[in-house]
């Protein structure tokens, strides 16, 4: 009676034993084969409360209605844990939301010229570099480096970034001299890794405007020289508004920073080097 017993304990240990190792298996499979993006998506309930911050400057939250910026990284596809170029940050609006939006694991490089740093913007008691440095300590962001270096010889490693971002800014390279422009997105496409982002918007201009004096550029002036350099263009018609006046400038104080926007989503082809 005892030796069936043993045997019965000995097979019931080497039955639960199997059973557990094929769980633990198929658990593994199942892991291997499930959809791997879901924790690599943006946390939009968790980037919504920190716009919603009261730590925000009032300057930003104005800003928010006609930026958009989560339908804006949303559309271009930032994702937690990528290595981000803030081009031009200015006084930072985008970089803290960035900041926010790449979480603890990624990292934000908010680029400024000397110059922009020291520049102050209308009805501003501080500079832009003052702004940027004081967002940056009221959020307590540790995953932010400020660079100063100009914007086409950012001393940057190729292949090092997975997204730049590029707001408000290619019209006044493109409309200085088209080749300047052409200089930014080869410096930004060899920058970024294969398959790696670049996001750009800009105020939309006409044809026959002065557009260099408006601050302002054609969607298709930007689309053509990205195809051009190489990247494969999405656009979105996000940021377009109806009541834009395009033959104003951007500064117009009756436009109250309300202007008609452009949005690309540029890739840089997957087997590019």
């Amino acid at each position: 009676m005892l030796g069936f017993s043993s045997h019965s304990f000995a097979c019931s240990a080497l039955t639960t034993l199997w059973l557990g190792l094929a769980l633990f298996s198929s658990n593994l499979a199942a892991q291997a084969s499930a959809p791997a993006a879901a924790h690599h998506e943006l946390d939009l309930p968790r980037l919504r409360q920190a716009l919603q911050s009261p730590a925000r400057d009032v300057s930003d939250f104005i800003r928010d209605p006609v930026r958009k910026p989560i339908e804006t990284l949303t559309f271009l596809g930032l994702k937690p844990g990528m290595r981000v170029l803030d081009l031009y940050a200015a006084g930072g609006y985008y970089t803290v939301i960035l900041a926010h939006a790449v979480r603890a694991e990624g990292h934000v490089i908010a680029q400024n010229t000397q110059r922009g740093r020291d520049f102050v913007e209308d009805r501003q008691i501080r500079s832009q570099g003052e702004a940027l440095d004081h967002k940056i300590r009221r959020a307590g962001l540790s995953n932010v480096s400020q660079l100063i270096a100009p914007s086409t010889a950012l001393g940057l490693e190729d292949n090092s970034l997975d997204f730049i971002l590029l707001a408000q800014t290619l019209h006044d390279y493109y409309n200085a001299d088209p080749d300047d422009a052409r200089t930014l997105l080869r410096t930004l496409h060899a920058a970024l890794k294969p398959g790696g982002i670049l996001g750009v918007s800009d105020h939309i201009g006409l044809a026959d405007a002065d557009n260099r004096r408006l601050h302002r550029m054609l969607p298709e002036q930007a689309i053509n020289l990205a195809e051009e350099i190489g990247f494969s263009v999405q656009r979105s018609t996000l940021l377009q508004i109806d009541n834009d006046q395009p033959l104003r400038s951007i500064f117009d104080p009756s436009l109250a920073r309300h202007t008609s926007r452009f949005l690309l989503r540029l890739e840089k082809t997957p087997t590019d080097k």
